[in-house]
């Protein structure tokens, strides 16, 4: 046995957040750590990354008690985490972040310096081994999410590494991008390294995990190996009860159009609309009814995303084309002109263009409908919180209190209130990017809920989601993007994972 905790305890204002769990990890084995949002697994993994230093319990490496002091210190120590939000800097180059805070030194005539050829001979050595051909001289920001996270891993092994945790590490990549990411951790564990990987993508857990522990409410529930734990088990073990259907059905009646996109194109940033070699999306025409969900599928960089940040006005200088909401041109000069129109768009990054994490509960719930509640440009502070009272109990969200950090909450409370503030701008149709992005089985459930809430009060949708079974579950119709333009359309009862991913990849005709 590599690492064991046991009777790890931790509280927060007095309120328990980790209640007597126990733990362990095993060289070269893939250890799922599994729970709702809320459970305690960003909590634990904070403890064993040396971020919280004030828990009651005990830690083992190699039969020896530990207490990491800080994160150096458990770095130093063998234990690296690889966030679901990259800690790279972007604007530095390759060779500096994967030794950042770590760097090599030597003494040369002038002193104690970084010695910058051992460090590139270094780099090359574990760019290669990851299958990176890449300039490490280059900015980190030059190159791809799939590539950051893979220089994260190289950042990770730089420094021996026993112990890697990930949280969340596919949640931005396209299923190629996947599938490499599976190789490379099928090497580390061949090379003994422990993983503990946390995921809320069944088809993940049962793909690389060994073993699975669940957490829910602070406690653990069990641990057990993958092979022997059956999917509708461990829902049962996450969520403490089963959940009936997968995707709830919808009604399949639909209203008058609400929305049509004629000849819609946005150009890069920078670029003007006479350029028209540097589209970012290329002439786009679709049509959408109340109460219907059309789903967006695209591969990275299809500019699925791209168009629903046009039709929502952030691009107002870069997009041609013609939209009409409820038969009306819509302007698209401002995001406060979209919202006034009665637009809501969920970004898929909601920690950092949904919240605003330094602010409340409240606040975030109200940052969409301020003139609302701020009649002559004063916030009627009662007000506000009646709009966040409202929000939290429709959409259950757990929190100590109104007036809490929304960075202190879990990501699947974030997602809620992000969602939360929409709903009070009444939308009359809402662009979901990613909604269920790095959230639990069970928060899941409910935003498939809410999607069918909305359908039936004739709110239409337009969905993107990278997870294939999710699109086709909700989704009445859906459209694919390749290089910005849409290559096919599905019914649902047409879609299948493998037409839209040959799609999404190119392929014309499909049968």
């Amino acid at each position: 046995m590599l690492l064991s905790m046991c009777n790890i305890c931790k509280s927060f204002s007095g309120i328990p957040v980790l209640q007597d769990v126990s733990f362990d990890l095993n060289p070269g084995e893939v250890h799922i750590l599994a729970g709702e949002n809320g459970a305690g697994k960003t909590t634990l993994i904070k403890i064993l990354a040396g971020v919280h230093t004030d828990y009651h319990g005990e830690i083992e490496m190699d039969g020896r008690k530990v207490r990491f002091a800080s994160p150096h210190d458990a770095a130093r120590k063998g234990i690296s985490v690889i966030h679901q939000e990259m800690s790279l800097v972007g604007s530095l180059p390759v060779i500096d972040n994967v030794f950042l805070g770590r760097e090599m030194r030597r003494w040369f005539s002038a002193g104690l310096l970084v010695d910058r050829a051992r460090q590139m001979t270094k780099a090359q050595e574990l760019c290669a081994w990851l299958g990176l051909d890449l300039d490490l001289n280059r900015p980190v920001d030059d190159y791809p999410l799939s590539i950051k996270n893979r220089i994260e891993i190289a950042k990770a092994l730089a420094f021996d590494a026993r112990i890697l945790i990930m949280d969340e590490p596919t949640s931005a990549l396209s299923e190629p991008e996947v599938e490499r990411l599976f190789q490379v951790i099928a090497e580390l564990k061949r090379r003994g390294k422990a993983i503990l990987y946390i995921t809320h993508r069944m088809e993940e857990i049962y793909r690389i995990g060994d073993r699975i522990t669940v957490l829910r409410d602070g406690r653990w529930i069990g641990t057990a190996p993958a092979r022997e734990l059956a999917d509708a088990e461990l829902i049962r073990w996450m969520i403490g009860r089963e959940l009936a259907t997968h995707f709830p059905a919808g009604s399949k009646e639909h209203g008058d159009e609400r929305l049509r996109v004629e000849h819609f194109s946005v150009a890069q940033p920078g670029a003007s609309t006479a350029q028209t070699e540097r589209w970012l999306v290329k002439d786009v025409s679709f049509a959408i009814r109340a109460g219907e969900v059309l789903g967006i599928a695209g591969l990275q960089g299809s500019g699925n995303g791209v168009l629903l940040e046009g039709l929502f006005g952030a691009w107002p200088k870069a997009v041609m084309g013609d939209v009409y909401l409820d038969g009306k041109p819509l302007s698209l000069r401002s995001p406060h002109a979209s919202i006034q129109q009665g637009l809501a768009h969920v970004t898929s990054d909601r920690k950092g263009t949904g919240l605003i994490l330094g602010f409340d509960i409240a606040q975030n719930i109200s940052l969409a409908s301020l003139e609302a509640i701020s009649p002559w440009g004063f916030l009627r502070k009662k007000k506000e919180e009646e709009m966040a009272a409202r929000q939290v109990q429709s959409l259950s969200i757990r929190g100590a209190a109104l007036t809490q950090e929304v960075q202190n909450l879990s990501g699947g409370n974030q997602q809620k209130v992000m969602l939360g503030k929409w709903i009070e701008t009444s939308p009359r149709v809402f662009l979901l990017d990613e909604p269920t992005r790095g959230i639990d089985v069970g928060a899941k459930h409910e935003i498939y809920e809410l999607i069918q809430r909305w359908k039936a009060d004739g709110i239409a949708i337009v969905l993107i989601t990278s997870e294939l079974q999710e699109l086709i579950g909700l989704a009445d119709r859906i459209l694919v993007m390749h290089r910005g333009q849409i290559s096919r359309e599905f019914s649902r009862e047409q879609a299948t994972q493998e037409k839209i991913l040959r799609a999404a990849m190119g392929e014309a005709w499909i049968n």
